[in-house]
């Protein structure tokens, strides 16, 4: 999900709101559903990228798979059927999301590897973090067979790739000069 101006206006004009009445925690949970509901489910996001369902339809819909939202939520899918965006709500989401991490120093650090994670290689991998960054971070594993082994680190816009598979390109690279 891109994220597009309108969408981080939206994001921190309900951050600035849910601080205001001090329910950041549960707008937070609301905003992480929401994520996950339209990741799990090619057919809400389909649901809410279509411009051929009214907005009130949308509008009814989300109002009854999120009945348990905040007041903060519930009004900025109403913001939403009025300004005609709901296409925007999984990058508002996300972004909400971000907003809410940086304010409170957490760092999303993404390792991508052959293989899930283990208990043990998530320990070497943060404490490794750790000498570098004074943030609080959080791991996210993303598994790819095609790197074959090793791992590569995302962190904001710094990427270490020690990959089995950018190895070898590195070395069909030096060999064909």
């Amino acid at each position: 999900m891109a994220s597009t101006r309108a969408a981080i206006r939206y994001a921190k004009a309900i951050l600035d709101m849910s601080q205001a009445n001090n329910n950041t925690v549960n707008v937070t949970n609301d905003m992480t559903s929401i994520v996950n509901a339209v990741k799990d489910s090619k057919e809400l996001k389909d649901f809410l990228q279509s411009p051929i369902i009214k907005g009130e339809i949308k509008y009814a819909s989300l109002e009854q798979i999120f009945a348990s939202a905040q007041k903060e939520t519930k009004g900025l899918f109403q913001l939403l059927l009025t300004n005609k965006r709901f296409e925007l709500l999984p990058t508002i989401a996300s972004d909400f999301n971000v907003l809410v991490n940086e304010l409170n120093g957490v760092e999303i650090a993404k390792v991508t590897t052959a293989f899930p994670i283990t208990a043990d290689l998530e320990a070497k991998v943060l404490a490794k973090i750790k000498e570098f960054s004074n943030k609080t971070i959080t791991l996210e594993n993303i598994v790819d067979e095609s790197i074959i082994g090793g791992f590569i680190l995302t962190m904001g816009d710094q990427q270490y790739n020690a990959s089995v598979a950018s190895r070898l390109q590195n070395l069909k690279r030096e060999f064909s000069y």
